[in-house]
């Protein structure tokens, strides 16, 4: 495949074709060497082809290339090396982008971090990457000037027409890790997980790895110059980074970005500016459906085309409420961060009816085992285990932890179960460390999340067990749509028509807002926190 097989948009069946059966080797010989090159090349190819677009604002593909070089030149300047952490603090914004490629420029590592995280947390992943420069993107996000002045970083920073940035104070301790020969193992990003577990980690995404994933994933969506896409997801989670941010710009669309979301400039974009594709969160799509029927206002989307959910479970009811309203199929994915993040998607040829999370994608490898790391018959649960481009190099500062989770033959071991029926079609059941075990029987929260996600009062739910003398309890946490009612008795006899009796919730709570990270993420571990406080000491089930 020569750069001009390489850099021609992808936008119909037979292209589609050629990603799902080309050469996986030679596709991967044709990336780019780092993640900057896809702005290189779109800019040789396509110089005047809109590339971001923020708020009235747009920019070039030569803009951004040209910003992308005043980044590295100003970092090189500030004594920035190959092999040293960067990290940005900040929301989604064209400044955000040239940061993310200038770094990368350098041979430096990006650690992209949202703005709206604590102070503690900030604070610990500085201290875990021992970072040379701090950037601050404070002019579009107070939360990220607020953290500037706690470490009075006042050095400017200007990108061009994107923005004036702090800069912290020079960090002589830090030490630079070395190049790999293989430019495959290079880092391309260092993205620390959202801490669902209560446990954030450092993973190490190659530049090989986010680029296949934008390679692969983009074509699968038929992604081209004439497609603008909505950047609301963070750039500094995997999901934002890979598939929305390099996806969108390795096909040559428009990324139109947004500091963060709010589903009445959601409902904007999609009306008028001209969105072709969405790509969100399941409960982005629960917030717009929420605000469309309490603010009375009319649903347009006249140029969308495409619509996707990931970065977490998407519930059956949600999923035909947005196909109802949009008159598309809401498609559906699996990945997380350790994968750059995709690891399967439905395909725009076979769209689906139900939730699985569609096939894995060319050239990734998946398997079933159960408990002794023995393979499942088709249809039947174990864990999820992923091998492919898309595994990332280990976690950072950790080699321990890499051992546990990446065998010797490249297998990585995703912590979810999952059951693939004969078709290639996967579905995710649950999180191995989700599970509930009940008096004997295995209890998947996703099962009893869907069945009380189905109550019309309810938005969204989350199940997690507590443990008890002898045994575990299910526990239900439950948020209500705007204006409805619900009470726990209700949802107990709605739930018990629909579950087997040890899949019943052994109690059920009702919270103003479910606690979610910056991508809507449901922190689960809080929630296990609090339901073992509420446990009543020494009951049994």
């Amino acid at each position: 495949m020569s750069d001009t097989d390489d850099e021609r948009q992808l936008s119909d069946t037979d292209s589609v074709a050629e990603v799902e059966f080309a050469d996986i080797a030679q596709l991967l010989a044709d990336l780019p060497s780092r993640i900057d090159g896809v702005v290189t090349r779109q800019a040789a190819h396509m110089p005047e082809g809109e590339a971001l677009r923020e708020q009235q604002r747009a920019w070039t593909f030569a803009d951004l290339e040209a910003a992308t070089a005043d980044v590295a030149r100003q970092l090189a300047a500030s004594a920035v090396r190959p092999g040293d952490r960067v990290l940005v603090v900040g929301e989604n914004c064209a400044a955000l982008v040239a940061l993310l490629f200038g770094i990368a420029r350098l041979d430096a590592w990006p650690v992209l971090v949202n703005a709206r995280l604590s102070a503690h947390e900030i604070d610990a992943i500085a201290a875990h990457c021992s970072p040379r420069r701090t950037l601050y993107l404070a002019h579009v996000s107070v939360e990220a000037a607020a953290h500037a002045a706690r470490h009075r970083a006042t050095e400017p920073f200007v990108i061009g027409t994107m923005g004036n940035l702090l800069m912290g104070p020079l960090d002589n301790e830090c030490l630079p890790e070395p190049l790999p020969a293989d430019p495959a193992k290079q880092v391309g990003a260092l993205i620390y997980t959202t801490g669902t577990t209560g446990d954030p980690k450092g993973v190490m995404l190659t530049h090989r790895n986010l680029l296949f994933v934008a390679r692969v994933s983009s074509a699968l969506r038929r992604l081209g110059p004439g497609d603008r896409v909505y950047g609301t997801l963070p750039i500094s989670h995997v999901y934002g980074l890979a598939s929305v941010c390099l996806g969108t710009l390795y096909a040559g669309a428009c990324l139109q970005l947004e500091a963060r979301f709010t589903p009445k400039a959601f409902a904007h974009a999609l009306a008028h500016c001209g969105l072709t594709v969405a790509q969100g969160v399941p409960a982005m799509y629960v917030r717009l459906l929420k605000y469309l029927e309490t603010a009375g206002e009319p649903f347009a989307a006249p140029q969308l085309r495409f619509v996707y959910a990931g970065g977490s479970p998407l519930d059956p009811a949600l999923k035909a409420d947005v196909e109802q309203l949009t008159g598309l199929t809401l498609h559906n994915g699996y990945g997380l961060t350790e994968t750059a993040p995709t690891v399967t998607q439905t395909r725009l040829d076979a769209p689906r009816r139900d939730c699985s999370v569609g096939t894995a994608l060319p050239g990734v490898e998946i398997r079933v085992v159960d408990s002794a790391g023995g393979p499942v018959a088709p249809g039947e649960s174990g864990e999820l285990w992923v091998r492919g481009p898309n595994v990332m190099r280990g976690y950072y500062r950790n080699e321990q932890l890499t051992a546990r989770t990446i065998d010797a033959d490249g297998w990585l071991n995703t912590g979810d179960m999952a059951r693939i029926e004969s078709d290639g079609a996967v579905f995710i059941v649950g999180r191995t460390k989700e599970l509930i075990i009940r008096s004997g029987f295995n209890v998947y929260p996703g099962e009893v999340e869907a069945v009380l996600n189905a109550h019309p009062a309810v938005t969204h739910s989350a199940v997690v067990g507590r443990a008890v003398k002898d045994n575990e309890e299910v526990v239900a946490f439950v948020e209500l749509a705007a204006g409805r009612k619900a009470s726990v008795e209700e949802l107990a006899r709605f739930a018990q028509d629909r579950l087997a009796p040890y899949k019943r919730p052994t109690e059920i709570v009702i919270l103003e807002a479910l606690p979610a990270s910056t991508t809507g993420k449901i922190l689960k571990h809080q929630l296990r926190a609090m339901a073992k406080t509420r446990a009543p000491v020494g009951r049994a089930r």
